[in-house]
């Protein structure tokens, strides 16, 4: 069996005890330490951690397989993998002696963030001083280090802010206790608060290096998934786990409304036009989303295997691509959702988690198709682009 077939195999396996879960986590406003100790042990999170640290270096297709099918039984699950995994990624795109202060003593530590370019930023010698409140940190209280957003001060007036991303270590930054939602509550998405840190310059990653694919890590990481747009990535992180969610519901929707006979009409649900045409266009949303983000990254792996830079047009229209699956997936659950009847609205439903989780992802900035759609229509109009996550 390949070290793809495993993990897969063993995300499916971990289904049932995460549906079992889910009302735990949500209690909790985390993830159970259970899980989070199981995809350690599974190594999920090494997916797409260098080799050089114990990681997999595996394709992102395999990594958003994993996503997606733990997504079927918690989707707080696998928004936390996605969003703390893909950090193993992206320090791969550091200054080697970032990677070796995370990874040096325990290879297994993980990594939350907030990318708000809300931070205060002070340059001194060596680095910069930092402070700020951050929020929405997805699975903070699992991690011991932190990725922060800030943007940082031109050295000379007239020159453009710098947008980086700062890498802080668990005693440097203080966890408030505020997630307190209706929606994907394990993730457990903590505000983050830094008082005056030092951080020094090889702990900060350039957006702009992200962009252009040419990081500092990619002298000692060398292999093509590493030179894959860093815009690209992420924000699959944050939509993907929809997907799972939504297909992971379907077979729940067809055992609810198979046999079931509305109370006022008396009429069989599964006649329904309406509830027929929610069930066939949830599994074409499925369907759908998968397959065009299989084909961008195929894409974009061919490209960076030929060191070749993929083209800014073909970078703007997946970035759509990528926004547009919340937005799908979130009209999908809810057809599905209104064709169970009030039924649905009790929290012992099947559909009931699914439906609070998805819509509440869709909330997430990465997944408002408006705009990045705008930038893409306009800009195969003739209009300058927009939009530099990319």
């Amino acid at each position: 069996m390949t070290d793809t077939e495993r993990l897969i195999q063993a995300a499916r396996q971990m289904i049932p005890a995460l549906r079992e879960r889910q009302r735990e986590a949500a209690r909790l406003g985390k993830l159970p330490q259970a899980t989070v100790d199981e995809m350690q042990a599974a190594g999920y999170f090494r997916i797409l951690q260098p080799a050089r640290y114990g990681g997999f270096e595996l394709t992102p297709e395999v990594f958003f397989r994993v996503q997606m099918t733990l997504a079927e039984g918690c989707m707080s699950t696998a928004w936390v993998l996605g969003v703390v995994a893909i950090h193993n990624w992206q320090l791969a795109l550091f200054d080697d002696r970032a990677q070796q202060d995370v990874w040096g003593e325990d290879s297994g530590v993980l990594i939350s963030s907030s990318y708000m370019p809300v931070g205060k930023v002070t340059r001194v010698e060596g680095g910069y001083r930092l402070s700020g409140h951050w929020g929405f940190s997805s699975g903070s209280k699992h991690c011991g280090w932190a990725f922060l957003g800030a943007m940082v001060p031109p050295e000379q007036e007239g020159d453009a802010p710098d947008y980086r991303t700062f890498l802080v270590p668990r005693e440097d930054y203080e966890i408030v206790d505020n997630w307190d939602v209706s929606g994907l509550e394990g993730t457990g998405s903590h505000d983050i608060v830094v008082k005056d840190a030092f951080v020094p310059e090889y702990r900060t990653h350039r957006s702009a290096h992200g962009f252009e694919c040419n990081s500092p890590g990619n002298a000692v990481n060398t292999a093509p998934l590493y030179r894959l747009p860093f815009g690209q990535i992420f924000v699959r992180a944050v939509c993907s786990s929809a997907i799972g969610a939504l297909r992971g519901v379907t077979d729940s929707y067809i055992e609810v409304n198979r046999n079931r006979v509305g109370l006022n009409d008396g009429n069989k649900i599964a006649t329904d036009p309406d509830a027929q045409m929610a069930l066939a266009e949830a599994m074409a949303t499925v369907d759908e989303c998968e397959t065009i983000m299989f084909r961008n990254f195929d894409r974009m792996l061919g490209s960076a295997s030929q060191g070749e830079t993929l083209p800014i047009e073909e970078r703007i229209r997946m970035r759509y691509d990528a926004a547009r699956v919340g937005a799908r997936c979130a009209e999908a659950i809810n057809a599905l959702f209104i064709a169970c009847g009030a039924q649905g609205i009790h929290r012992g439903h099947p559909l009931n988690r699914a439906w609070l989780d998805i819509n509440a992802g869709r909330t997430h900035v990465a997944n408002n198709p408006f705009k990045f759609g705008r930038n893409f229509g306009g800009t195969l109009m003739g209009q300058p682009n927009s939009d530099y996550f990319l």
